[in-house]
């Protein structure tokens, strides 16, 4: 899906490194699958596990997809996200969050959205390039609690996409930003109904934008 949004000058710009999958691998290939499929502009049957392949290594590849689209989405819009605009974690009136990711920081703390945001791709950057958790190489097997560190990536992943949406939306629709959020957010979202990985509360603060982009594609 990179490929597609990464034409123009916007590419060069993402909030943390991307995360590359090594070519030649079979989780490469993966993603080429997943490339292809979205070309066909069928978002349903894009996300569905192709035939034959593992679960684990289907959703880590989308999962490392996910975090380098939310990285390039958000690198655009820092420069409106700041601690003077953004002083609390917040996805509209209702929704505040605070940061704790049960190692470093135990007890919840109450940051400033661009602090953060900056905590959550941080670790989630760490999960990402520990080869216990997401095995590059071939016939290394996933950890057996695989699938619960990946809900808890997209889970935070989403809360991302959930400022931006709330927050930060005119800069978005200045930058003609505004068809690559929602055609990544509705891949994103396709892709966590499809697998049940987040509960359906934590989605709440974007409810209503979710069911605007699915009803269509039912």
């Amino acid at each position: 899906i990179s490929s597609v949004f990464c034409s123009g000058s916007r590419s060069s710009k993402t909030f943390k490194p991307k995360k590359n999958i090594p070519e030649g691998s079979h989780q490469y290939e993966l993603l080429k699958h997943a490339e292809a499929t979205l070309g066909s502009g069928n978002l349903r049957m894009a996300v569905m596990l192709p035939d034959g392949e593992d679960l684990n290594e289907w959703v880590a590849v989308n999962t490392v997809d996910f975090f380098n689209q939310i990285n390039m989405l958000y690198g655009t819009i820092t420069d409106f996200c700041t601690e003077e605009s953004c002083p609390v974690m917040s996805a509209g009136p209702k929704y505040e969050y605070h940061w704790a990711d049960g190692t470093n920081i135990k007890k919840p703390i109450k940051c400033s959205a661009p602090k953060y945001i900056d905590y959550l791709m941080t670790w989630v950057q760490d999960q990402l390039d520990d080869e216990t958790l997401f095995p590059s190489k071939i016939g290394v097997p996933f950890p057996k609690n695989f699938m619960s560190v990946a809900k808890t990536i997209l889970k935070r992943l989403f809360r991302v996409y959930a400022h931006i949406y709330h927050q930060h939306f005119d800069p978005v629709i200045q930058l003609q930003e505004e068809a690559h959020l929602n055609t990544s957010f509705k891949h994103f979202i396709f892709f966590v109904q499809e697998f049940n990985l987040i509960d359906r509360r934590e989605l709440a603060p974007l409810q209503e934008l979710i069911e605007k982009l699915t009803s269509k594609d039912r």
